[in-house]
């Protein structure tokens, strides 16, 4: 890989001088098991490895390959699409990121590149034709929580160990993305809560999650989330669910029930305005260790079998 590169440690000091619009140890909403993951990865060499090539690679080649054929999205541009990142960017109280759509095709998806000082949102031009208005606003306010919650550099070098390894030295490749999928499911947490904020609405939330995974509009609106998401946590039982350890995002049910708890606290009730109690709702004490047990991959395995543990402090 040749000699370290100083961005890392450059990285670091960012975070722990802190920057405009960045949480830094989280937002008030975020996962504590992703912040507490978090703050360990800086600790591990294969990922800080990872880190250092992601940053060169970054700023010396990819950014220009993943935004030269993309559209930026501005007030003269796709102007309901800026709209919807003016306002979730409000909502999360962060200055607006810049955002692209893209022009590839047959995947539903979004993603967050860059590091910390140059983060850019990527929206396929796909997503955006299948998602209406709440459930678009849902998947920015996710990306959005990304940039909020200090994850874009290790979400980008995972993703450059998924699909890029020939990039990374050998023994690199495994242990980075191992320790990174583990905290990118805690992650995806945090995120989907910022974008439930952003959305409004837990409905919104779900049915975008449910397009998300079909990859189909058509489709999407003849299933019956409640029997879907049943089927779908059926099919996970027993030795299904050690597959998620090798996932970077938890499965769609466990996603859809960790934000239906976040909206039973006191932090969505008020940000909603729906309640002015200050005891009305549930603590985000609760709702992390709910988010915790169902985090758990083979946790009532009567053989003791793989697990992945809770979160909760």
């Amino acid at each position: 890989m040749g000699q370290v590169d100083l961005d890392f440690k450059k990285y670091i000091e960012q975070r722990q001088g802190g920057q405009q619009g960045h949480a830094e140890d989280g937002a008030p909403y975020a996962y504590a098991g992703d912040q507490k993951v978090l703050r360990t990865l800086g600790r591990v060499k294969p990922v800080t490895l990872a880190v250092e090539a992601t940053v060169r690679l970054w700023k010396g080649v990819t950014r220009g390959q993943i935004l030269g054929s993309a559209v930026k999205v501005t007030d003269k541009q796709f102007p309901d699409i800026h709209a919807l990142v003016v306002d979730c960017s409000r909502r999360l109280q962060i200055a607006p990121p810049s955002v692209y759509v893209a022009p590839e095709v047959g995947t539903l998806n979004a993603h967050t590149f860059g590091t910390r000082d140059d983060a850019y949102i990527v929206l396929n031009g796909i997503l955006v034709d299948h998602l209406e208005r709440e459930e678009l606003g849902f998947v920015i306010g996710h990306e959005c929580g990304h940039i909020h919650n200090n994850h874009v550099v290790y979400i980008t070098a995972l993703y450059y160990l998924m699909y890029s390894a020939n990039v990374f030295l050998r023994w690199i490749v495994q242990p980075a993305v191992v320790a990174l999928q583990s905290w990118a499911r805690r992650a995806e947490i945090t995120c989907d809560r910022a974008g439930l904020l952003c959305a409004g609405s837990p409905e919104a939330a779900t049915k975008a999650l449910v397009k998300l995974a079909l990859g189909s509009r058509k489709l999407a609106k003849q299933v019956d989330v409640g029997e879907y998401l049943k089927q779908l946590e059926e099919s996970q039982q027993g030795i299904g669910g050690v597959a998620e350890l090798l996932q970077s995002h938890p499965y769609l049910p466990k996603r859809v029930a960790a934000l239906q708890a976040f909206a039973e606290t006191h932090y969505w009730l008020r940000a909603q305005g729906l309640t002015t109690s200050a005891t009305e709702g549930k603590s985000l004490q609760w709702c992390d260790e709910e988010v915790s047990r169902l985090l758990r991959v083979m946790a009532d395995s009567a053989d003791g079998g793989p697990k992945e543990s809770g979160d909760a402090d």
